[in-house]
């Protein structure tokens, strides 16, 4: 074979890897208004800097005549490159292949570039479109599964993992995603469950559509399992991108810093009127905190889940921070299961990763009722209490309004190791609220009295007047200091300062067992 005839060898089997499962099924796979693996990793990547690894390895099955159906690179793109300069290393599964089945070749291939991104301490994507095991090659391809988790969780709190569901993932598919840090759907086109509507039919006789088990919304929402919604996979990529501007490469490193033209000397006046003079009325922390992170950048993780709080990335002075936030509007800021664990998870990502923890408090307590005790919330709420006082990271807190009761201990009070804890004029902190405190020390005095209406009333004022402040809890030094709302901004990154070359350890142990 001359020299020509080799190099037109590469070029084609070149072509052959490139073309997939053909432009048959490329068509459709198009039609259905989702890219290609290629594709995908086109996006991710800075232009030219993808760098392809067994692009020409095939699966070695030979079970129900698979011996004679061989595509190089067997359903699956891995690699390494740049995303905005920074070394990043990716598989993207390719569902015109075999229906992006994992076999055992498969798996070789992914765990390969994850240990490579180990190694090399870098982030790991996987951009997930698989219909499951590959069932020709029975236990191999389960095989392939287990080497793939346990290396997800040998890289958990070493390197961000970031996993996106591109199509319909089913059974051994969806856990791989599940063990990484952060997932995100595509509405219409991506789904995700253990068995699915078909399977659920037979067993349960229940009847479901793909969407309402497994879509987009159901896991954004209800079952709180994904943490992004994308309208289609191109703003997918996109957000998949912006996500990783705020992570280091690994636990070893600092966050990117971003220099800003938003001054760190901003007032922010506007905000002197944000909280409400009745303790009441609700009113939307977004507001706060759009206003005073840099520029109003803030991207919010678990948007749609658990809304009674607010967890995401930010910077503030060009430096990344994690933001966790009760949210007044809803359910009045309270901490129910499902937000307990929305905080806990993203106070411990932060904690692993170096990043800072800003914190807004207006909470009044833990949702009370039969349905949260039964589902656990003494369990869940005990999650972010553990999160908060396991984290060794800068923790900045901020009361706003309510801390009441076993939640104020609970978001990063200084009984917990928070460094800074500042809290505006309009903050509550005592055990309970003005009424039910009066009501319960003062019963048998109110019902005594000649009016007691008036009583009550007059007892709610004098307990608000002495309680119902910041003043009590920074006697005790249990807040460093009442700030204005407007001086929010300046506060804490004067507070990130003083806290950047921050040390502390937790006792030396194999790890924690935190209440699961």
């Amino acid at each position: 074979m001359s020299l020509q005839e080799k190099f037109e060898l590469l070029a084609r089997m070149n072509r052959e890897a490139e073309a997939g499962g053909g432009e048959e099924r490329v068509a459709k796979h198009h039609a259905q208004g989702k890219l290609t693996a290629r594709e995908r990793l086109d996006l991710l990547f800075d232009p030219g800097t993808f760098v392809e690894v067994d692009k020409f390895v095939t699966h070695q099955c030979t079970n129900f005549g698979m011996e004679k159906t061989k595509i190089p690179g067997d359903g699956v793109v891995t690699g390494y490159g740049k995303v905005d300069g920074r070394l990043v290393y990716a598989y993207a599964q390719d569902f015109t292949v075999f229906g992006g089945s994992l076999s055992l070749t498969m798996s070789n291939k992914i765990c390969k570039v994850m240990d490579m991104a180990l190694k090399n301490g870098a982030p790991m994507v996987g951009l997930n479109d698989s219909g499951g095991a590959r069932i020709q090659e029975g236990v191999q391809s389960l095989a392939g599964y287990a080497n793939i988790f346990h290396r997800n969780v040998m890289s958990s709190g070493v390197i961000p993992q970031l996993s996106a569901i591109m199509g319909t993932c089913a059974g051994g598919a969806v856990y791989s995603p599940a063990l990484t840090d952060f997932i995100f759907m595509v509405n219409g086109t991506s789904h995700m469950f253990i068995t699915g509507p078909r399977v659920i039919k037979a067993v349960t006789n229940e009847d479901v559509t793909m969407d309402a088990l497994g879509g987009a919304m159901t896991h954004n929402q209800r079952s709180g399992v994904a943490h992004f919604a994308a309208e289609d996979d191109r703003e997918c990529i996109a957000e998949i991108k912006r996500l990783l501007s705020f992570l280091p490469s690994n636990n070893l490193e600092d966050p990117p810093f971003a220099p800003t033209d938003d001054p760190v000397d901003r007032k922010i006046p506007e905000l002197n009127e944000v909280v409400p003079d009745n303790p009441n009325k609700g009113y939307d922390i977004k507001t706060i905190i759009t206003a005073m992170v840099d520029n109003g950048d803030f991207l919010e993780v678990h948007a749609h889940y658990a809304p009674n709080i607010v967890v995401g990335f930010a910077r503030m002075g060009g430096a990344v921070v994690g933001i966790v936030a009760n949210q007044p509007a809803h359910l009045a800021g309270c901490l129910d299961c499902d937000a307990s664990m929305k905080g806990a998870r993203f106070v411990r990502f932060c904690d692993a990763f170096n990043i800072p923890l800003v914190t807004l408090e207006d909470v009044p307590g833990y949702l009370p009722g039969t349905d949260q005790e039964y589902r656990g919330i003494i369990k869940h709420g005990a999650k972010l209490i553990y999160a908060y006082s396991e984290a060794t990271v800068p923790k900045i807190t901020v009361i706003t309004r309510k801390a009441y009761g076993g939640a104020y201990c609970v978001m990063s009070s200084k009984h917990l190791r928070g460094d800074v804890n500042l809290a505006f004029p309009t903050a509550e902190i005592a055990v309970m609220g003005p009424q039910g405190a009066v009501d319960i020390i003062f019963r048998k005095e109110i019902k005594a009295a000649d009016d007691p209406k008036k009583a009550r009333e007059e007892k709610i004022a004098e307990y608000t007047e002495r309680f119902a402040n910041p003043y009590r809890a920074a006697e005790l030094g249990y807040i460093d200091e009442v700030i204005l709302p407007e001086d929010i901004r300046i506060r804490v990154i004067q507070a990130l300062d003083a806290c950047r070359n921050k040390r502390d350890t937790n006792p030396p142990r194999k790890h924690g067992n935190i209440p699961l």
